[in-house]
């Protein structure tokens, strides 16, 4: 069994990108079991507050999330072409204390995908987390690219996605990630 982690980047109720992780988790293949993580909760990172009170019940969650899954799929929103700084913000999170890095991050397989109302999809937030998974160690997949452009025109008003072509795109990338990550885990 081949375990992933979802993460939507955006903590909107009615977000296009954890509409889009539902949809994934959906449509995952046989043998894997698709979990949905959040940032919802996740404080902004503060040093002192670190020293303080250590590490929020919210962040240590997720951490043990990530670290027990065989792969994590970042479903990124693009905000001033760039990543979300609350998304970001509770990545940074996921690798304090700095010992916890390789825990968490070293070596898990990681893919980005995202969708936005605007024409470009997410590519330069997609393309903005390559240095960030490079620097926490992962194993980032580049078998697939998933960029969903004009996003209110491929989701209904409840957040399902309606679009057929997608749908498959969508099913190929989720299975072609889950195959990376359950040959590349651990």
């Amino acid at each position: 069994m081949t375990k992933l982690v979802g993460i939507s980047g955006s903590l909107r109720a009615g977000s296009y990108n954890s509409a889009l992780l539902r949809a994934a988790v959906a449509l995952a293949p046989e043998g894997v079991e698709f979990t949905i993580g959040t940032i919802r909760g996740i404080p902004v990172y503060d040093g002192d507050v670190e020293t303080k009170d250590g590490i929020p019940a919210t962040v240590t969650a997720l951490k043990n999330l990530i670290a027990g899954a065989d792969g994590v799929l970042l479903v990124t929103p693009e905000y001033n072409n760039s990543i979300p700084g609350a998304f970001k913000n509770a990545i940074d999170w996921t690798t304090r204390p700095s010992s916890d890095i390789a825990r968490v991050w070293r070596g898990r397989p990681v893919a980005t995908i995202g969708a936005s109302p605007g024409n470009f999809g997410t590519i330069l937030s997609q393309d903005a987390w390559l240095p960030v998974l490079r620097t926490l160690g992962t194993k980032a997949w580049f078998g697939g690219r998933l960029m969903v452009s004009r996003a209110e025109d491929v989701f209904d008003a409840d957040g399902n996605l309606n679009d057929d072509a997608l749908r498959e795109r969508l099913r190929k990338f989720v299975a072609g990630f889950a195959e990376f990550a359950g040959e590349n885990a651990g």
